[in-house]
């Protein structure tokens, strides 16, 4: 399996494990692979985003979306995609 950079962390709500992530590098959509790094290192699937507090399917480069994560993240954690 083959990953992609897409995006990092830019801010971390530890009260509801919600993350916001800047794709500067891909696109993301539900049920999506991700590989984060930083603090911890973890893989997971995309269940639910937001963008702007509104629930979306998918987001382009260049957005700022926010996604339920499953262990904690830091600022400048790196998310990759993980592709077949």
């Amino acid at each position: 399996m083959a990953e992609q950079l897409i995006g990092h962390v830019t801010h971390y709500f530890d009260h509801i494990q919600v993350a916001v992530i800047k794709l500067t590098d891909g696109a993301l959509k539900n049920g999506d692979q991700l590989h984060i790094t930083g603090k911890n290192d973890f893989q997971q699937t995309v269940s639910s985003m937001q963008v702007d507090h509104k629930a979306v399917e998918s987001a382009a480069k260049g957005s700022e979306v926010a996604i339920k994560v499953e262990q904690h993240v830091k600022p400048k954690d790196q998310i990759f995609k993980i592709t077949e």
